[in-house]
């Protein structure tokens, strides 16, 4: 008899976490053989269990999902991971596939989907759900620059220019002609509602 495919599952909500290794647990050819809570936790355990497959939140605590499968890229190139969210978004998807992932769900994917992927990237196949690659493909690349969606998230959150330049290590004045080059390209009133936009589309 062949040995249960090892899977990791990672979410910080403990609810849904709780169910998916219950239910992944009824499938007689997957063990859930660890769990965790944030980012940081995630890597270090699929490390220490040397899992086939981790399935991580998009969104926990510490790295986020895509950032944990970068990681995982380098420190577990065995293992697969499928990367489950509530925050669909085009520029999510892209960076995804970039960092190796190879399966992309929302979080509505019944159980029975979800162990079908796992199985699935296991085998060295690849799935992404069709609505969320529909939309990432409507959407486009994002128009923005690494340099002005860096500037552009640090002033998500209001922070001002002055602010902004000491953490990114740059001059008030080219923050400020990075920001508004960013509202220019994203169409946008102001800086905010530029941030807005480009965080909406996953490109920040």
């Amino acid at each position: 008899m062949t040995s249960p495919i090892r899977v990791l599952l990672a979410d910080d909500e403990n609810l849904i976490r709780t169910a998916l290794v219950q239910l992944l647990g009824l499938e007689p050819d997957l063990a859930v053989v660890a769990e965790a809570a944030t980012g940081d936790e995630a890597l270090a355990m699929a490390v220490k269990h040397a899992v086939d497959v981790a399935v991580l939140d998009l969104q926990m605590p510490g790295p986020d999902g895509i950032a944990v499968a970068e990681q995982l890229a380098g420190r577990l190139p065995g293992c697969g991971v499928v990367i489950v969210t509530s925050h669909g978004r085009p520029g999510h998807l892209k960076r995804a596939l970039g960092a190796g992932v190879r399966g992309f769900l929302p979080k509505t994917t019944s159980a029975v989907t979800l162990a079908e992927v796992v199985r699935k990237v296991h085998a060295g196949g690849r799935h992404v759900d069709p609505e969320l690659a529909a939309e990432a493909i409507a959407a486009g690349d994002s128009p923005l620059t690494p340099r002005e969606a860096d500037v552009l998230e640090l002033a998500a959150d209001g922070a001002p220019v002055d602010e902004i330049a000491e953490r990114a290590a740059l001059s008030p004045g080219t923050v400020r002609n990075y920001l508004s080059s960013a509202v220019i390209k994203l169409g946008a009133a102001n800086r905010h509602d530029a941030a807005a936009t480009a965080r909406r589309m996953g490109w920040i």
